[in-house]
């Protein structure tokens, strides 16, 4: 069992900067594909980036491509979502994900979820 607990949410304005935080309870977070997925009210949650067990291999959406970045401090069982030039599309409410297998960008194929935190952006 991993429990992931996500921090570092908050208001913004337009063009600002955020660092999201996760957090893995146990022992074999390495183990683990970590994903970043966001949901904003009235819509599906969406895939935003993935980082592979040792970090070396990230993947992300088109629409945060160049403006986001995932990375991970095994040794901290934290992953990162460094999140700048943020856009008002960016609100919504974001999750980081444990996969047991390569996961990328299906929901489906990830085992454990965090409980979310909220970023907001404002003009």
């Amino acid at each position: 069992q991993v429990q992931l607990v996500e921090s570092g949410g908050g208001l913004v304005q337009a063009g600002g900067s955020l660092r999201l935080s996760c957090t893995a309870s146990g022992r074999t977070f390495s183990r683990y594909y970590m994903g970043w997925f966001r949901q904003a009210p009235g819509k599906e949650r969406e895939f935003v980036a993935v980082t592979s067990w040792s970090g070396a291999y990230t993947e992300y959406a088109d629409s945060v491509n160049g403006r986001f970045t995932i990375s991970r401090e095994n040794a901290k069982n934290t992953v990162y979502l460094q999140m700048n030039s943020l856009q008002l599309e960016d609100t919504a409410n974001y999750y980081c994900a444990a996969s047991g297998t390569s996961a990328r960008r299906n929901p489906a194929a990830y085992d454990y979820w965090g409980q979310g935190t909220q970023v907001t952006v404002s003009s």
